[in-house]
């Protein structure tokens, strides 16, 4: 697609409010620099299994501390719980450690699609038109993205990161307390719900404006 030509000229108080779209530049920068660290983030984790599979007992001590919850221990149990770790055997890696990484990774991949439709589609909906069409790169979803599209989008993505925070809680639940449990449960039951009522709001909106398009449609008699 081409470039439109250029715009008839514009009073000066609206190009001014028009061009301070471009206020939202620096925040999909920071977006950018935010993906980076989790790109990051994601190659410390992988290192880190890696080694713990090769026998690094540090690489191991990393993906424990970064996967497994530390609940403190009474007074009376924190001396029983030191003579008992002085004569264990070292920490192995176990399936579900490697699970609980391995879904770990996934989260971090889930988060980096949620960025990048925001910086992407955000954008294209809010500040300027990218001119991708024909491109043979471009994101199926970006052809027919607008600010409901993306909202709905959004909220789609937050479930599934969702999910992956409470699966991980779940294969761990050792290490969390039972009102932690209901309160991560709860928070999806809510993010569920909060789905759904935006999906219907816009399947709404949407019907009532193909509505109101036929009926301005629909030839006087």
């Amino acid at each position: 697609m081409t470039r439109p030509p250029d715009l008839p000229h514009i009073p000066y108080i609206p190009r001014l409010l028009f061009l301070s779209r471009w206020l939202q530049l620096p925040l999909y920068i920071g977006l950018i620099l935010a993906l980076g660290v989790y790109v990051y983030h994601f190659w410390v984790e992988l290192i880190d299994l890696v080694g713990a599979a090769a026998g690094n007992q540090t690489a191991l001590a990393h993906l424990l501390e970064a996967v497994a919850v530390r609940n403190p221990l009474p007074p009376e149990g924190a001396a029983a719980a030191a003579a008992t770790a002085a004569h264990a055997s070292p920490p192995k890696l176990t399936e579900t450690t490697i699970m609980l990484v391995v879904l770990s990774l996934i989260d971090v991949v889930m988060i980096a699609n949620l960025l990048i439709m925001v910086i992407v589609g955000g954008y294209e909906t809010f500040v300027s038109r990218m001119y991708l069409e024909g491109h043979p790169d471009q994101p199926e979803w970006l052809s027919h993205v607008n600010a409901s599209v993306l909202k709905v989008k959004l909220a789609m993505a937050i479930i599934g990161i969702s999910s992956i925070h409470l699966l991980r809680t779940f294969i761990n639940a050792d290490a969390y307390s039972v009102k932690a449990l209901v309160a991560q449960t709860s928070i999806h039951v809510v993010f569920l719900l909060s789905a759904l009522a935006i999906a219907y709001t816009d399947r709404v909106m949407t019907r009532t404006m193909q509505i109101g398009h036929a009926q301005d449609n629909v030839p006087e008699h």
